[in-house]
């Protein structure tokens, strides 16, 4: 029972770490990558799709994202949907491909992502404690019932609150890493 317990948080915090990765990934940091246009959709015959899955993305340079529409028709509706994103990019076309360059990022703005970033962290810090605080509710239920013993839950309890210091850890760690990438000119 204290194993299932355990388990359960372990893996409900693992998934807020792989949000947070997610998240991460799609900050601008002032380098190309495919995972800004993640959540850019295009209008496709009367459906609203990912971008990734009516173009080819690519990244040729470090600052330059080509986008090549498997139909041509497609090259300005991708336009309008990535100048109506948050990301504040000019997308240039030539009739076949669309260009994206990543302009270098003031030193304000990085400021501000660096922000957003810390933000999200802390998001995941508060669903790693509420999974925590969920499972220690679980355990004193369970001893309630006489199901454990009070040395059990208190060893789970500890165990438990190591489980949360590690996955606390690699937030900050994460953190620290997407910091160092956002402020590198």
């Amino acid at each position: 029972m204290i194993r299932d317990v355990i388990k359960r948080a372990q893996e409900r915090m693992d998934a807020a770490i792989q949000v947070l990765m997610r998240e991460f990934a799609g900050l601008r940091s002032g380098r190309a990558s495919l995972a800004l246009l993640d959540g850019i959709r295009v209008e496709y015959y009367g459906s609203q799709m990912p971008l990734n899955q009516v173009a080819t993305l690519s990244v040729p340079e470090a600052r330059l994202i080509i986008i090549q529409p498997w139909d041509p028709k497609l090259i300005g509706e991708i336009e309008k949907a990535i100048l109506r994103s948050d990301l504040g990019l000019t997308p240039a076309n030539d009739g076949k491909v669309i260009r994206l360059p990543i302009p270098t990022l003031t030193e304000d703005r990085r400021k501000q992502i660096a922000k957003h970033a810390r933000k999200l962290a802390e998001d995941a810090r508060v669903a790693v404690r509420n999974v925590r605080r969920d499972g220690n509710e679980e355990l004193k239920r369970l001893e309630k019932e006489s199901h454990l013993s009070e040395d059990d839950v208190r060893k789970a309890t500890q165990e438990l609150q190591k489980v949360t210091d590690d996955h606390t850890k690699k937030i900050d760690d994460l953190l620290s890493h997407k910091e160092a990438e956002i402020m590198e000119v």
